[in-house]
């Protein structure tokens, strides 16, 4: 028989039980295991029902649509929340209202950062130009079935309360380059593609321009490009189509940031473009570059002229006048991006001088930003070189600050004369005005001492005294010291793995991340250069970075679009002087072997132990250390072009 309630609102304990909470504090699961439930039909009815309303509380902030608050994370999806539904709406499912033309309500939720790795929109959603929800057609794209495979899929989980669809992870990000020809579109998108893959994410450019090389050949005329040419347009089309279906593809595959290059001058070729991406939940950020000064123009066509494919055999003449009726096409149509596209953009005016900046969110976004407030398309040298020999490279030991030997002071001067022809040779391809022009040698030595590279070393003694005859002030920078051994500094390869056989082989199995006890990984070397790296892309003249193995090998990688994983076995010797030389499609690798003799070649072997030689001050172990080997010999005009990337 029932008892009187509590005055407190809860229930009288069970016979022999525990007190019972109120209602109000009990989840209802197993609250009456110690005695008989004493309380009425109606009374457990409202309980259940409660309990059944939490659980469905709880699954629609974790796992309705996996991720509803990718809507208010767009631009202008604001405007979305607490709209009312539209009249004779079909339904509601979980918080969305659908109407005649798609979701038009979204709530919001609480903040579940654990659980915002897919932005993903519900089944057979996409978005209008405006970013409102839409509902897409059901047929499929481009070959695909798209949506209507990830509809087919939600509705088979649905029954069990999980509704996942498939989606991309909110670090996928597409830049879409905007611009007509001759902007540098291709040179930023490719250094933003070395820049990403460098820090360690995953990118890379799809290009219209290939596309069409590859299917269509090389040799297009202007006419081909021309808006009143109905089948060149149908043809640009359908490959710029092809490349974008190409991306998307690579994005699924595991790709984080995509690089989408080419002109996308209209805003209806743009509107497409990124619907397509917002339905596969990918977010997009327009790049474009603007130029209206007539001299960088001029010079971005000589430039491409160079160094295009389209023109590889082609007269000079011919193609310069070539490229610009090309050009005078593509402005017939040509549209800005502007702010009524409701989207997120960048906006670079001639070189660099002025940036706009529209809807930029998320730490990939605030890099690309930070990158391109540095960097320009201005083509510059840049010389690598690691330090002359020193007395531990001799000995076989790690780190350290020791001197230079005998060789390396001779390198030290060898690398003098180097650079300074290599500053004559680029004082005199200066242009001059007619109230410059002098024969006078005094007046050509100060110009050429105007002309000098800048020189950036490490603040270790071996690199100072490797740059002491170069006439110029160098600047020292902690970021270029060599990577930090921690207790294995002083040590021979040799003795760490008689010493400490566990850290040998740890650094064996992963040399990119391992990090010596008390030291320093190659990861972190690389996070360290970020700084120089940005400084080193906003200077316009010549710059000689002498620092250590591997942090050039980190700069190198930069420089040359090597991966992250490949950078502790680039070949760096020693006595060698890198030139690379930024260029609108890649940069021009140049390596001048300086006539002194060096300890040992130092080339990256397929033996791990020898390749453990090529670290910070260190030789190859035992007696290689103390045999000489020749480095090859080579005049300082004598470099050879040996790649480009």
């Amino acid at each position: 028989m029932a008892s009187k309630r509590s005055t407190e609102g809860g229930l009288p304990p069970p016979s022999g039980g525990r007190p019972t909470p109120p209602h109000d504090t009990t989840d209802g699961i197993g609250a009456y295991m110690d005695g008989d439930d004493l309380r009425s039909a109606e009374e457990r009815a409202a309980e259940e029902s409660r309990r059944m309303k939490r659980l469905r509380d709880l699954m629609k902030r974790t796992v309705s649509f996996d991720n509803v608050s990718a809507f208010a994370s767009l631009p202008g999806a604001a405007g979305l929340v607490g709209r009312s539904p539209s009249a004779g709406h079909a339904g509601t499912t979980d918080g969305f209202a659908v109407g005649p033309m798609g979701v038009t309500a979204v709530p919001r939720r609480p903040s579940l950062p654990a659980l915002s790795s897919e932005i993903t929109p519900p089944p057979g959603v996409g978005y209008d130009a405006s970013h409102a929800p839409v509902r897409s057609s059901g047929g499929a794209r481009g070959g695909r079935s798209g949506l209507a495979t990830a509809a087919a899929k939600a509705s088979a989980t649905a029954s069990r309360g999980v509704l996942r669809t498939p989606g991309f992870s909110t670090k996928k990000l597409v830049i879409v380059m905007v611009g007509l020809p001759a902007r540098g579109k291709t040179h930023m998108a490719r250094c933003l593609e070395r820049y990403l893959n460098w820090l360690g994410f995953t990118a890379r450019v799809f290009n219209v321009g290939e596309y069409r090389r590859k299917f269509l050949g090389a040799t297009q005329p202007a006419a081909f490009f021309d808006p009143s040419n109905p089948e060149g347009a149908r043809a640009r089309w359908e490959l710029a189509l092809e490349c974008l279906r190409d991306m998307t593809n690579w994005l699924e595959e595991g790709g984080l940031v995509g690089i989408y290059d080419a002109t996308n001058s209209t805003r209806d070729r743009r509107e497409v473009v990124r619907t397509r991406l917002e339905a596969d939940g990918v977010r997009v950020l327009f790049l474009e570059s603007i130029c209206d000064d007539a001299a960088i123009v001029e010079k971005n066509i000589l430039e491409t002229k160079a160094r295009s494919p389209d023109y590889r055999f082609v007269d000079a003449e011919a193609a310069v006048a070539d490229f610009k009726k090309r050009i005078a096409n593509y402005c017939v149509g040509n549209e800005t991006v502007l702010d009524e596209e409701q989207c997120s953009y960048i906006k670079i005016i001639n070189v660099g001088s002025k940036i706009i900046l529209n809807g930029i969110t998320g730490y990939v976004q605030g890099k690309i930003v930070s990158y391109l407030a540095n960097a320009h398309i201005m083509p510059r040298a840049i010389y690598l070189s690691r330090h002359g020999e020193s007395e531990w490279n001799v000995t076989g030991q790690l780190g350290g600050d020791p001197n230079l030997t005998p060789r390396g002071r001779r390198y030290a001067h060898a690398l003098n004369a180097f650079i300074m022809a290599e500053t004559k040779k680029y004082a005199a391809a200066q242009p001059r005005g007619a109230d410059e022009a002098s024969d006078d040698d005094e007046d050509d030595s100060r110009s050429v001492e105007a002309a000098l590279p800048l020189v950036w070393t490490s603040q270790l003694r071996r690199t100072r005294q490797t740059v002491a005859h170069i006439p110029t002030i160098n600047m020292c920078w902690r970021a270029l010291n060599e990577i930090d051994a921690g207790v294995c500094e002083g040590l021979t390869y040799a003795s760490v793995a008689e010493t400490m056989p566990d850290v040998a082989a740890a650094r064996k199995a992963d040399k990119l991340r391992y990090r010596y006890p008390g030291g320093e990984s190659y990861v972190d070397v690389l996070t360290r250069l970020e700084p120089v790296i940005l400084e080193l892309e906003r200077q316009r003249g010549p710059v000689l970075i002498v620092a250590h193995n591997a942090v050039i090998r980190g700069i190198y990688a930069y420089l040359m679009n090597k991966s992250q994983s490949g950078c502790p076995s680039i070949d760096i010797p020693l006595h060698t002087v890198f030139k690379l030389t930024t260029r609108a499609y890649g940069a021009e690798e140049e390596r001048f072997p300086l006539d002194v003799e060096a300890t040992y070649n130092n080339r990256t072997p397929d033996s791990d132990n020898a390749d453990e030689a090529q670290e910070g001050g260190e030789a190859v172990d035992g007696a290689e250390a103390l045999a000489p080997a020749a480095a090859p010999a080579a005049p300082a005009q004598d470099g050879k072009v040996l790649s480009t990337v």
